[in-house]
């Protein structure tokens, strides 16, 4: 991982150096319902909390343990949190405590604290434990008080610990809280889901089977809704959105067009907590018999129950959890008197941090929405993501919409080009579905330009695209040819087959081929049509977005396959493997993996690294041979130096690690583009495949004048990517000033910022620029309505 050294930085920016923890003790604890990933952001708590300098401590058992103190409040060390990285639900323990409840239990819970001089606390739960702890801090001076009188602390003590700072982190895998788009354990359930719905899916194939399944969500429809987007569902029933009256016989109609359209099975889902418009709970059993009375269908129910919250946590939780508990202790290190309790979150790919009770009232406000039967304003106060993945489900849903739209005389072409990557096909279904309803002629092309020049384009159904959301690779084929040598063939196909307009879902291939049809406008009237880019690449190395379609699925192989080797180091003691990444010349994979895997060092070819750096790795892993954590994982990108390979890095570790070390070598290879979508990469390229349409069916009716479409402007050869809090189109022209073309990457990479992280929670001294770190915000209630359209995925 080279050495911390680095160029100089600028002085505006902000270090964490100056925030000390010595001399300060911070407690962490779980509370409430658990959640995979919880391990993951006390592990960094933990680390965090030490490397500045600070005490922490555990407290098992969530509030009943800072209630009953003794040996439950126990300080931790840096080995205490050592392989916990991987491990589902909270390894110091969860329970509900009605002690806590009364002000005598929060009398002794002070008491407990101040006894070992604890004053920052970092809470991760619910709304409900969350709540209870600012009612503690509320309460903070008076407890102090209470104890003083009754002799059990001394006003001295009573002084010193005058100040109680909370910072809360959600844990919930229900996705249930206000101010944050994704709590933490949320994508690890979808996980669970998603794996239990593709393997129904085959046994309802063969047997043309409708399935129901009930998923977790009692007050939220999260989970069931955007499992219902992520495996293609005939039809979802959440709490938010009750359906009207005569929803028995649409449902039906709907299940037995499906099958007409030789669709053999049917996906029903549930969430725990649905229900009709007349408050009736819509449970899975009346379901079931009613499919089976009105349509015959051979029907079974599933009910997921406890699975959705075990497991191991996916690699996005790990890397959330990782950054909410680095930046619960820079909030809590940062808090002053008048500092309001905050929660740290996330919205788009920013960490934010809001004041708690703002978030608890604006959850508590969507329940109040909900028993008025104010389902609209439920899903406003859910917040952009819930409302995002609402309105795509409802846009995939409305398949009425395709007999009764007149035919808008536009054709749309869909192509695949460069890599292969998992969740393109959900992107290509969703882009055909969205087209057809929009009320265009969609066209599919075959194997990239290479298939666009051959003529190998065709007209594309709503029925051809069933079931694709769950299949990995590229459906329609995919090549890295470029269209500059093809160009006077490729305008021939577009006017052979008259295309309006171009999407194109792919890599650092697609936003080349994109500048080129952009730079060859001048000469073919024909590429003067609305084109869009959806970054599709496991590398991650596409300019203009945050995340491309693809990489989460990538990191999931490469963080799975780590923890294995891991395991089997476990067994055989001081242990080092090497492992190697793709991504070109992009360290996305190595850097991000390396954080969720808990890798010791990572090599990237953007932070350059000599045999110094080397030296200095090979000895601190030495050092942690000493400690009870024998065992290290070292990543190293494919084309991170051109001289210090694999290999050599292998034999260098085997040598300088003799007799204190053994090393193994593993390289992952093209396991990191196969496999099924992630949930998240599912979904991610259903809203953004759905998005670029919307645009493009708009793009198109601005362009479209005397007959004909014609557009040259450099903002409709757009590439659609998430930039921070939200997905923006960019034209691609100006987009060629960010790149670097020679290495295929962009010149700014915002996942940078995540190395030093990484590092600190490897035990490295380095340094964290915090300029960028979350500020106090406030919850937003009504946006406008041009961030709506650009909210964030």
């Amino acid at each position: 991982m080279a050495a911390a050294t680095g160029p100089k930085r600028q002085d505006t920016r902000k270090f964490f150096e100056n925030l000390s923890g010595a001399g300060k003790c911070i407690a962490v604890l779980t509370s409430g319902g658990d959640a995979q990933g919880m391990n993951g952001a006390v592990r960094a708590v933990v680390r965090m909390g030490i490397y500045v300098g600070a005490k922490v401590y555990f407290i098992h058992e969530g509030y009943q343990g800072m209630v009953d103190g003794g040996d439950y409040i126990k300080e931790a060390t840096w080995e205490s949190v050592s392989s916990v990285l991987q491990v589902g639900g909270t390894v110091i323990g969860s329970a509900r405590c009605k002690e806590f409840r009364s002000r005598e239990g929060r009398l002794k819970a002070a008491h407990n604290l101040v006894q070992r001089g604890i004053t920052y606390l970092c809470v991760i739960g619910g709304d409900g434990s969350l709540t209870g702890a600012n009612l503690f801090r509320e309460e903070w001076s008076g407890l102090l008080n209470e104890l003083t009188e009754q002799g059990l602390i001394d006003e001295k003590a009573a002084r010193s610990h005058s100040q109680l700072h909370i910072v809360g982190m959600v844990g919930s895998i229900d996705n249930d809280f206000c101010g944050t788009d994704m709590t933490i354990g949320t994508d690890s359930a979808l996980h669970r889901i998603i794996e239990v719905v593709d393997a129904i899916m085959t046994t309802a194939q063969s047997h043309q089977r409708t399935f129901v399944l009930e998923v977790m969500g009692r007050h939220c429809g999260y989970l069931a809704l955007v499992s219902a987007l992520a495996c293609g569902a005939d039809w979802v029933f959440i709490p938010e959105m009750p359906p009207e009256d005569g929803w028995e016989d649409n449902m039906c109609q709907k299940l037995s067009e499906n099958r007409a359209d030789k669709k053999r099975l049917n996906i029903i889902i549930v969430a725990e907590g649905a229900i009709d418009c007349h408050n009736k709970a819509i449970t899975p059993d009346y379901i079931k018999d009613l499919v089976v009375s009105c349509l015959g269908f051979d029907t079974r129910v599933t009910i997921l129950g406890h699975v959705q919250r075990g497991g191991t946590p996916s690699a996005f939780d790990r890397i959330l959890a990782s950054r909410m508990g680095v930046e619960a202790v820079l909030a809590l290190l940062e808090a002053s008197t008048d500092t309001p309790a905050c929660v740290v979150s996330l919205v788009g790919n920013q960490a934010v941090r809001l004041p708690l009770m703002e978030c608890v009232q604006m959850t508590q406000e969507v329940q109040k929405a909900m028993d008025e039967k104010k389902f609209d304003e439920a899903v406003r106060l859910r917040g952009r993501s819930f409302e995002n993945n609402l309105s795509t489900y409802r846009l995939l849903a409305s398949q009425t919409a395709r007999s009764e739209l007149q035919n808008s005389s536009f054709n749309v072409a869909v192509m695949n080009v460069g890599a292969p990557a998992a969740g393109m096909n959900a992107a290509v279904r969703s882009a055909v579905r969205v087209g057809i309803t929009e009320g265009h002629k969609m066209f599919a092309v075959n194997d990239g330009f290479e298939g666009f020049y051959k003529g190998q384009i065709k007209e594309i159904k709503w029925g051809d695209v069933g079931g694709w959301t769950g299949q990995g690779g590229s459906l329609l084929g995919t090549k890295r040819t470029l269209p500059a040598k093809h160009l006077d063939a490729i305008a021939e196909q577009m006017r052979i087959h008259n295309i309006t307009a171009l999407l194109v879902i792919g890599g650092f291939e697609a936003f080349e081929s994109l500048l080129e049809l952009y730079e060859a406008r001048a000469n073919y009237l024909e590429f003067c049509i609305p084109m869009c880019i959806l970054p599709a690449t496991i590398s991650n190395n596409v300019p203009g977005t945050d995340h491309s379609l693809g990489a989460d699925t990538s990191l999931n192989a490469i963080v799975e396959t780590c923890d294995r080797i891991k395991q089997s180091a476990s067994g055989t003691k001081r242990r080092v493997f090497i492992i190697e990444t793709m991504g070109g010349y992009c360290g996305y994979l190595a850097t991000v993996g390396g954080l969720a895997a808990g890798a010791d060092t990572v090599y990237i070819y953007e932070e350059p690294f000599d045999i110094r750096d080397l030296q200095a790795n090979v000895e601190h892993l030495t050092q942690k041979m000493k400690t009870s954590i024998q065992r290290g994982l070292v990543l190293r990108n494919e084309n991170c130096n051109e001289n210090f390979t694999t290999d050599f890095i292998y034999q260098l570790y085997s040598e300088e690690g003799r007799g204190v070390f053994d090393c193994r070598k593993n390289i992952l290879g093209h396991m990191q583009q196969g496999g099924a979508p992630s949930p998240f990469d599912r979904n991610f390229g259903t809203k953004v495949a759905a998005k670029a349409i919307q645009w493009i069916t708009r793009t198109l009716k601005e362009s479209y004048k005397e007959g004909r479409v014609f557009t040259n402007s450099e903002d409709t050869a757009c590439l659609l990517g998430m930039r921070r809090r939200a997905m923006v189109f960019q034209p691609v022209a100006q987009l060629r000033e960010e790149t670097d073309f020679v290495h295929r990457i962009p010149k700014e990479q915002w996942w940078l910022k995540l190395r030093p992280l990484m590092k600190i929670l490897a035990k490295y001294k380095t340094s964290y620029d915090v300029s960028d770190a979350g500020q106090l915000e406030h919850v937003t209630r009504v946006r406008p309505k041009e961030n709506d359209a650009s909210a964030a995925i």
